[in-house]
């Protein structure tokens, strides 16, 4: 409560006339505490679902084979495994043998972990950004706003259960996100920092953390390599964005580092046997292959665009900017809070650079899309676009940048209102705050038909666990196995060709029998 009446302070000063607007200034500095603490309740249950479904989580896919071979290779041993026979992903391989090293503990608690770590780093981020614009920033409102955005994440898309539940897309596809927030974070504290060693050793992790992401998820390093490489050449000093070299010189190691990672990932053995897999492709760059690049990039926009939900990411950005404003009516930029404060920010220079820094998510969420299109058109073909679990590498970007335009535009427009109209910010958060709790309410029925499967295949799961169990222990080497089928993912004899079914040969391996035959 105290924290609900903080935020209002600002609004009303002892000095302030009273009037007409004296009962709307009041209802206004009740409403957007109330508004946050609505949202972040509405958000975060979603989001609590999705994190209490982990301990329904069960194995299927690449589970199978990340399980046995964490089991009787150890971490070291999977690693060099994906190395040399499976795909060149060694940080992949390395996250998947701590995870599943330690049995199904892991799995179950990574969806937990992932909305802790997402939500710490949204905040943070959301923090420096109000700062840097003058303002206090509001931590219910910002905790509302970072819990309304992972709810989008996980649960507006196609592959809800691949996003959050499922470990092997997870650790591909939406931990990279994490760790990329979180390197970000760690840039934004060191390369100002007026001790020499601090900075040294950001520009280290840069470069380590590059190369670690560089060889966990091609589709994240292709679109944080973009935007590093745009945001490196704004950063250049005569454009007089950033005064020093140290920003341009981050964002350079980061890429470096990505493309080291990625190089090895390309020539390593395991790379070279998977692409002898795939039958012979016409050249990436030829215009049959650009040409159904971009067909298939427009699919997958015409997906993401048919989902109004995501729009709830620019309301839940407005009313985070409009908390923040309304409890400093007269902000004023904090000194050094950015790189705009340098010298010559005032110049014609100074403000085109700002301008194009202001439009960067556009490239990046463009051509970052069309590179992840790309990408999954080269690996998995005509019908790559449809892995919708490595659409995470873009639409988080998305989201946050129409999270940031939200928060720019409370910020420009909430002092106006709050001083002279108390009315129109009070209808401008009642409007957003509907949209976002709409948003919410749209992703019930997912979220609903998601936790009935999960759990009604988790009760058959472990019943048919339990008697695969006992059969082997009794020395049987063929036992019958019932394929469990979730998320569209693959489970054993999903091809009539048993020697081809790798899923089969994985539980086989995991249960210690010789095959297994359909139920």
């Amino acid at each position: 409560m105290s924290t609900m009446a903080a935020e209002g302070e600002d609004l009303v000063t002892p000095s302030s006339p009273t009037g007409p607007n004296t009962g709307t200034r009041h209802l206004l500095r009740t409403l957007l505490p109330t508004a946050a603490a609505t949202l972040a309740a509405a958000a975060g249950a979603l989001v609590a679902v999705g994190c209490f479904l982990g301990l329904y989580i069960r194995p299927t896919s690449d589970d199978w084979c990340a399980a046995w071979k964490a089991r009787d290779l150890g971490v070291l041993g999977i690693t060099a495994d994906f190395y040399t026979t499976q795909n060149g992903r060694i940080t992949n391989a390395f996250l998947s043998g701590l995870l599943y090293g330690g049995g199904p503990a892991g799995t179950k608690i990574l969806p937990t972990l992932i909305t802790l770590s997402l939500t710490a780093a949204l905040v943070l981020l959301g923090r420096r950004l109000l700062r840097a614009l003058g303002h206090t920033p509001p931590l219910l409102a910002l905790t509302a706003c970072a819990l309304a955005l992972q709810a989008l994440l996980y649960f507006a898309g196609t592959r809800s259960y691949q996003v959050l539940l499922w470990a092997p897309a997870t650790i591909s596809h939406t931990v990279p996100s994490v760790i990329g927030l979180w390197a970000l974070l760690l840039a934004l504290a060191t390369v100002g920092h007026p001790r020499r060693a601090v900075r040294t050793a950001g520009l280290a992790g840069a470069l380590l953390t590059g190369f670690a992401l560089g060889t966990l998820s091609e589709p994240f390093a292709l679109v944080s390599g973009l935007l590093a490489a745009l945001t490196a050449v704004l950063c250049l000093p005569r454009l007089r964005l950033a005064t020093t070299w140290r920003p341009f010189t981050w964002c350079l190691l980061w890429c470096a580092g990505l493309a080291c990672g990625l190089a090895v990932l390309h020539t390593s053995p395991g790379a070279r046997w998977r692409r002898a897999q795939q039958p012979e492709k016409p050249p990436l760059l030829s215009a049959g292959e650009l040409r159904a690049t971009f067909e298939d990039w427009l699919r997958m926009w015409d997906t993401v665009t048919g989902q109004w939900a995501y729009l709830a990411a620019a309301a839940a950005g407005l009313l985070l900017g409009l908390a923040a404003t309304l409890r400093t009516p007269h902000p004023t930029p904090a000194p050094g809070a950015g790189p705009v404060a340098g010298r010559g920010a005032g110049s014609g220079a100074g403000r085109m650079t700002r301008a194009a820094l202001l439009l960067l998510p556009l490239p990046v969420v463009i051509l970052g899309s069309f590179a992840v299109a790309a990408g999954l058109r080269s690996g998995y073909g005509p019908t790559g676009w449809t892995y919708a679990r490595t659409w995470t590498s873009f639409l988080l970007p998305m989201e946050l940048a129409l999270c940031g335009y939200g928060v720019l535009l409370g910020a420009w427009a909430g002092p106006r209102p709050a001083v002279r109209r108390p009315a129109a910010a009070a209808a401008a958060t009642t409007t957003a705050l509907c949209l976002t709790l709409a948003a919410m309410a749209s992703l019930v029925p997912h979220l609903q038909q998601l936790t009935t499967t999960t759990v009604a295949r988790s009760i058959a799961w472990d019943a048919q666990n339990t008697r695969i169990r006992a059969e082997a222990a009794r020395g049987a080497t063929d036992v019958g196995y019932r394929p469990l089928h979730i998320a569209s993912l693959a489970e054993p004899f999903f091809t009539a060709d048993y020697d081809r079914d790798w899923v089969a040969a994985c539980v086989s391996r995991w249960y210690g029998v010789d095959r297994i035959h359909r139920r």
